[in-house]
C-alpha cells in the first residue's frame, strides 16, 4: 500500500480529546491551528467517522488565513449505515467529499460521491487500495477516537502526530485519542517510534511512526 496515513488529534496534558459528554474543547493554540491547516493543504484527502460529523459538524477544509490560495483535499466520511444529515458541512459542495458506506446502504448524497466498502463496518484495507485507484495518496486521520484506534490496530497508519495542550480535562468517561474496544492483551498494543518531539506555543507536538 503506497497511500500514506497520518493520524493528527490534539489532547490535553491527561490525555482527553474531548469533555466527559463528548463536546470539543479547545486544545489547539494559533501555533498548531496554523500547523494542521498547513498539514490538510499538504495531504490528498482528510478523513473523520459518522461520529465526529455528528457531534462537531466540522468543514474539514482548508482555512485561507493560515494557507495562501489553499487546494481543498478530498473529505472523505465513514458512515456505514448513512447517517450524514442533508445540511452537514461536509455536503455544501466546497470540497470533494467522499461518503463511505456498507454494501446494504442504498442512501446518496448530494453533492459527494459514494463508496459501498463492507458488509457491516468499513474495510479499511478495500478503502485504501480504492482510494489509492482515485489517486489519492495521503490521507489526513482527524477522528474520533474510534477511527483513529481502528487505523491503528489494523497497522493501516503510517504516522501519529499528537498536539499535548497545557489544560486538564479529567474525568473517566472523558475520550482519549484512541477509542474502540483497545488492546485486548500485551500482544495487540501498538507499537510507536519516536521521531520529534517540539515545543509549539504553550503546547508540544509530538510526532511518532508506527511499527508495523
Amino acid at each position: 500500500m503506497t497511500t500514506r496515513v497520518i493520524i493528527n488529534c490534539a489532547m490535553s496534558a491527561d490525555g482527553k480529546i474531548a469533555l466527559r459528554t463528548r463536546k470539543q474543547t479547545k486544545i489547539s493554540n494559533e501555533a498548531d491551528r496554523k500547523r494542521v491547516h498547513q498539514l490538510r493543504n499538504k495531504c490528498d484527502a482528510i478523513l473523520v467517522g459518522i461520529e465526529t460529523v455528528l457531534t462537531d459538524d466540522p468543514k474539514l477544509t482548508v482555512n485561507s488565513k493560515y494557507v495562501k490560495k489553499p487546494r481543498q483535499p478530498v473529505r472523505i466520511v465513514l458512515d456505514s449505515k448513512g447517517r450524514t444529515p442533508k445540511d452537514a458541512f461536509v455536503l455544501d459542495g466546497a470540497a470533494r467529499t467522499i461518503i463511505v458506506t456498507n454494501e446494504s446502504c442504498k442512501r446518496v448524497f448530494a453533492n459527494a460521491e459514494t463508496i459501498r466498502c463492507g458488509k457491516r463496518k468499513t474495510d479499511l484495507r478495500k478503502l485504501m487500495e480504492l482510494l489509492e485507484g482515485r489517486g489519492i495518496r495521503s490521507v489526513l486521520i482527524e477522528g474520533g477516537s474510534e477511527v483513529i484506534w481502528s487505523f491503528l490496530e489494523s497497522r493501516i497508519a503510517d504516522e501519529v502526530r499528537i498536539f499535548v495542550g497545557s489544560i486538564v480535562i479529567g474525568g473517566e468517561r472523558a475520550p482519549t485519542p484512541a477509542g474502540g474496544e483497545g488492546a485486548a492483551n500485551e500482544r495487540s498494543v501498538v507499537a510507536l517510534r519516536l521521531k520529534s518531539l517540539r515545543a509549539l506555543g504553550n503546547g508540544i507536538l509530538i510526532r511518532y511512526e508506527v511499527v508495523k
